[in-house]
């Protein structure tokens, strides 16, 4: 029997993307096809190297060419991925910015953006993080780099270019880089909003497939400038179960679904969930209330990213300057993955709707 592209293309029609409810072939994502003899090969472009799908997507694939073209095919299949971004934006080289908020602080907010950022470069990403917490930066602490001095040039038409320092795979830049760690900084609104604009704007961040930004507890000066001047591609929205935490995620989340502000939410992730002692691995102490992470999510109608329980190790590993997803051999190194998987996931499906908008606009 001689296979040919149009089978392999019709065969593909019959898989659809989970996430974006369409064929594969539909969407553009089959390239590349080969075929010699019986053999046939093929990749599939996914939206993110960090899709949770890509196992089952590849699986399909497969079945679908031995039962509509030959069940003697001998199949290969590269799956490798185009991180999709949505049109006009802004900042030259990045493709999509992700904002991780909380109502409150000391819901863990800063670990879990540091934890997505390594989380999305573990994948394959190119990524890098803002701190943007003007009051409480940590990402000084978090990775080692207390002390550290970004390097700046000017440029011949008088800009000054920052060089992000790299570390453990990212590109960072803290507002903890610029001032004194035993000094307060007494910020008024406009130097924080011109503060924060040059981490984005003289940033020399290159091509990014993802820009994580660690933003302040609460909703003020710096949320607006951020989510009014750039292009978010979404929010994360960091809580703890507990009511006091939660009434104040939803402002969050609401300050978020404004009309002038109108960035979507991706989803919430819980910390700090339960917590399982080491002698009782089966146990779960529901310590500040349980399911609070889930009940807002399911309020918003957004997913649910991650339930992290409360782990020494992750405090500790932060205060030593290397994030606990950096150490494979823990349990929580996965959850952290599986967390950074879904929160790429949510961004693939936002540009797609986004997409989809522009094209019936035009």
């Amino acid at each position: 029997m001689i296979i040919t592209k149009e089978q392999v293309l019709a065969a593909l029609s019959h898989v659809e993307e989970p996430d974006l409810k369409k064929d594969l072939v539909t969407l553009n994502m089959v390239e590349d096809i080969r075929i010699e003899g019986s053999k046939v090969s093929f990749s599939i472009i996914l939206t993110t190297p960090a899709c949770p799908l890509k196992a089952m997507i590849e699986n399909a694939c497969r079945n679908a060419i031995l039962h509509f073209v030959s069940k003697d095919a001998d199949i290969r299949i590269n799956m490798t991925s185009r991180v999709t971004t949505q049109s006009g934006n802004s900042l030259p080289g990045i493709k999509n910015i992700i904002a991780v908020a909380s109502g409150k602080g000391g819901v863990g907010k800063s670990t879990v953006a540091a934890n997505l950022a390594l989380g999305l470069a573990k994948t394959g990403a190119k990524v890098g993080l803002i701190d943007a917490d003007i009051y409480g930066p940590s990402v000084p602490i978090m990775f080692g780099l207390e002390g550290a001095k970004p390097r700046a040039s000017q440029l011949e038409n008088g800009k000054t270019r920052i060089e992000p320092i790299e570390k453990y795979g990212i590109k960072l830049l803290s507002i903890g880089f610029f001032t004194d760690p035993d000094q307060p900084v007494p910020w008024r609104g406009p130097m924080v909003s011109t503060a924060v604009k040059q981490l984005f704007n003289d940033g020399d961040w290159g091509e990014l497939d993802y820009l994580v930004v660690d933003l302040p507890p609460g909703t003020g000066d710096i949320h607006i400038t951020i989510t009014q001047g750039f292009p978010i591609a979404g929010a994360v929205i960091v809580t703890t179960p507990q009511n006091v935490a939660l009434a104040d995620a939803r402002k969050g989340v609401g300050m978020f679904m404004m009309n002038a502000i109108n960035v979507p939410v991706l989803g919430v992730v819980e910390n700090m969930a339960y917590f399982t002692p080491a002698e009782l691995p089966e146990n779960k102490y529901y310590i500040f209330g349980e399911g609070g992470g889930k009940k807002l999510a399911d309020q918003i109608g957004v997913p649910l990213l991650a339930q992290l329980p409360l782990v020494k190790s992750v405090s500790d590993s932060g205060d030593s300057g290397k994030p606990l997803i950096l150490d494979d051999n823990n349990p929580m190194s996965a959850a952290f993955i599986d967390m950074a998987k879904k929160v790429a996931q949510q961004v693939a499906i936002v540009n797609a709707k986004a997409a989809a908008q522009t094209a019936v606009i035009q």
